[in-house]
């Protein structure tokens, strides 16, 4: 008895989970039934801006940058800056412990000190080697010195000069290597070149580090930028990279700050092309006009740049532009059917065609093709010496079966086109 209950029981629960889902179907149907016929399928001729602009992406990033790298080997004794700071220029960014440099400038000063005391010796010795030497070549002229002594006093005036230029060229010596250690002494401490923020900065005070005059190119301390300056990196396709040119504006939206628009100026554009993610295109700089507080390096932003634009003309929906055999036409009302009608397209963005000719401001066009009109013919060989568009009157009278060729005749909606197309 138990038994029969509880299969009675789930008899009737999968009965009603079995409704339940029928009638959601049915909402389901209703609700995309009802969206359909709520979805527009006319639309009037207006006037109003026409607008082609190329689209792409670009990183945005400081406009100058620098991976700060000491030029001496050295231990960091003072880093009073951390990642986020602003330091202003000429402003301590690290030093290195320079005990051992000040102790060899004043080991170089003394050696100065010693060549110059050198010097003085020489000098007294070399002034006495000639006086000497001028007394006795007037003893050797008057016949008065013998040949020998006088040539001893001639060879010791002539060493004393040589004593005396070793001794100019030691101090020279001298004073160059105290000029280099003083010069490595005032790279002990790095200062900001311009006003920066600190971007990284991957050691710590007390760690040693190599100097960029090595072998390598030196530890980086600090990674600093001028965030008042911001740029962005684009790599624009092939296909657009003509239409581009420097000085032009653009228009910049920033993905992470929704809502912020702002304007650039393309600065530089690479003259080889580059292969980025399977995709031939040229590296393009782009400058930041403005710069808002709220852009950090490494944003991605989408730039709109405006290539064509067409103001006060004809424009419908391009959705109602349909192409065939490379001509463009709509279906404008005509009482309470469509006609067809052969247009000319100007430009056309991703939404709105221009309408240069075959339309009147207040036409009513389809979205879609209507029902009952079949579509244009193939196209015969009359057309070579006819009309762009006119058909022969052979193709005209000659009604298209179902199944021949005719039906690769159907009509598409047109796509997006490049100005001038």
């Amino acid at each position: 008895m138990r038994a029969v209950i509880l299969g009675l029981i789930v008899l009737g629960l999968g009965a009603g989970g079995f409704v339940y889902w029928r009638s959601s179907q049915a909402k389901v149907a209703q609700g995309s039934a009802d969206a359909a016929n709520q979805r527009p399928t006319t639309a009037i001729v207006e006037r109003g801006a026409v607008n082609f602009a190329v689209g792409v992406a670009g990183e945005i990033g400081p406009a100058e940058q620098v991976s700060v790298r000491p030029e001496v080997n050295g231990r960091i004794s003072e880093l009073p800056v951390d990642v986020g700071d602003q330091v202003k220029k000429g402003s301590l960014l690290f030093a290195l412990d320079d005990r051992d440099l000040k102790l060899e400038v004043e080991t170089r000063q003394k050696q100065i000190e010693n060549t110059k005391l050198q010097l003085d010796k020489s000098r007294i010795a070399m002034d006495q080697a000639k006086r000497d030497y001028e007394r006795d070549q007037e003893l050797f002229e008057a016949k008065l010195l013998s040949e020998q002594a006088y040539e001893a006093s001639r060879q010791r005036h002539e060493s004393s000069m040589k004593d005396h230029e070793i001794a100019l060229n030691a101090i020279e010596r001298s004073e160059k290597d105290l000029a280099l250690t003083e010069e490595r002494l005032s790279r002990a401490r790095i200062e900001a070149p311009f006003d920066c923020t600190v971007l990284t900065r991957p050691v710590s005070s007390g760690q040693a580090v190599s100097g960029s005059g090595g072998f390598n190119s030196g530890t980086e301390v600090l990674t600093i930028a001028d965030l008042s300056a911001m740029v962005i990196n684009a790599h624009v396709n092939q296909a657009d990279v003509t239409r581009l040119k420097s000085g032009m504006e653009v228009n910049v939206e920033v993905d992470a700050i929704p809502g912020l628009k702002v304007s650039g100026e393309v600065e530089r554009i690479a003259p080889q092309a580059t292969l980025r993610n399977n995709i031939k295109g040229y590296a393009t700089r782009i400058v930041l006009k403005q710069v808002d507080p709220r852009v950090q390096p490494g944003m991605t932003a989408s730039i709109s740049i405006p290539v064509a634009g067409a103001d006060d003309v004809l424009t419908v929906p391009l959705t109602a532009v349909f192409s065939e055999q490379g001509e463009r036409y709509v279906f404008v009302k005509s009482g309470d059917s469509f006609e067809r009608r052969d247009v000319v397209v100007g430009i056309s963005d991703l939404f709105k065609a221009e309408i240069k000719s075959g339309l009147a401001e207040g036409d009513v066009v389809s979205l879609e093709q209507p029902a009952g009109i079949p579509p244009r013919a193939p196209a015969g060989p009359a057309l070579a010496h006819g009309a762009p568009g006119t058909p022969s009157k052979a193709a005209a009278q000659t009604p298209a079966k179902p199944g021949t060729p005719a039906a690769t005749t159907t009509a598409t909606k047109a796509t997006t086109t490049r100005p001038g197309t």
